[in-house]
């Protein structure tokens, strides 16, 4: 894989395995990172402006449930460029990137039946963030679409410390609702309202969680949204249960940037 400089028109190689995108004020900069969790490799994506050298807010970004990809690494450019420090985790391990529906099922029920697992993974990926050099540790937030949006609920019920956390078009349920005590984060659920993957009872359900725990938190849903709304990819048919909406998309987008304006005080 060669490197590349994006330059407002122009393209060119770099001698370092970093891909960075230039304008008049920003240089966003992307690099893989390899970590662990217990034995297992991992290999996460970090984007960030490197024409900056303060501490920023931290967002972690996690994946759908076919791994982390095109679809992450481009999230992850835009909260960049909005001055956020990105990590874009991989739940999976190293390589581990599903080439079809099935691989994927398998993949994500792998994790959504193990929640403690499901946790340390993205755990891992959290602690590779607060410690990188630009990342101010005390303003950090998770993000997560579909599979990845379930996972940074999970983050959250498993107390830990970070300032928000937004799911996208994510599974709302738990198998332990009695662990959103620990919640220590705002959450932020962008739902579309009419996505068959997470009808009217898993939606109460959650909202009956956050209650009883006593979380701030927000839940916004999306008329004539069904599961993927925010993913072109996802197509148009809403028959199938997952399709892009573009009005979603760019409310939701704009949803999550309010939250973070409010959570980081910006």
């Amino acid at each position: 894989m060669k490197p590349i400089t994006y330059l407002l028109g122009g393209v060119a190689a770099l001698a370092a395995i970093t891909f960075a995108t230039i304008s008049a004020s920003a240089k966003i900069e992307e690099r893989p990172i390899e970590y662990t969790q217990g034995d297992v490799t991992l290999e996460g994506w970090h984007v960030f402006d490197a024409a900056k050298s303060e501490r920023r807010p931290g967002v972690l970004v996690v994946h759908q449930w076919k791994g982390l990809g095109d679809y992450e690494k481009k999230r992850a450019r835009m909260l960049a460029e909005l001055g956020y420090n990105v990590f874009a985790v991989d739940i999976y391990g190293k390589g581990v990137r599903p080439a079809n529906m099935q691989e994927a099922g398998a993949q994500a029920g792998k994790y959504k039946g193990n929640r403690p697992l499901l946790r340390e993974r993205v755990l891992a990926g959290l602690q590779v963030l607060k410690s990188e050099s630009h990342t101010d540790p005390t303003r950090i937030a998770a993000i997560g679409y579909c599979f990845g949006g379930t996972t940074a609920l999970e983050l959250a019920r498993s107390g830990a410390d970070v300032k928000g956390v937004v799911s996208f078009h994510g599974g709302l349920s738990s198998p332990t609702p009695e662990d959103a005590k620990n919640i220590k984060a705002h959450v932020l659920a962008l739902h579309g309202a009419d996505d068959p993957n997470v009808g009217p009872a898993e939606v109460k359900a959650f909202q009956d969680e956050m209650r009883t725990a006593k979380v701030d938190w927000q839940l916004v849903a999306y008329g004539n949204a069904v599961h993927s709304f925010t993913d072109v990819a996802a197509g148009n048919d809403n028959s199938k249960g997952a399709a892009y909406n573009k009005e979603a998309d760019l409310r939701s987008w704009s949803a999550m940037k309010d939250f973070f304006n409010e959570i980081f005080g910006q």
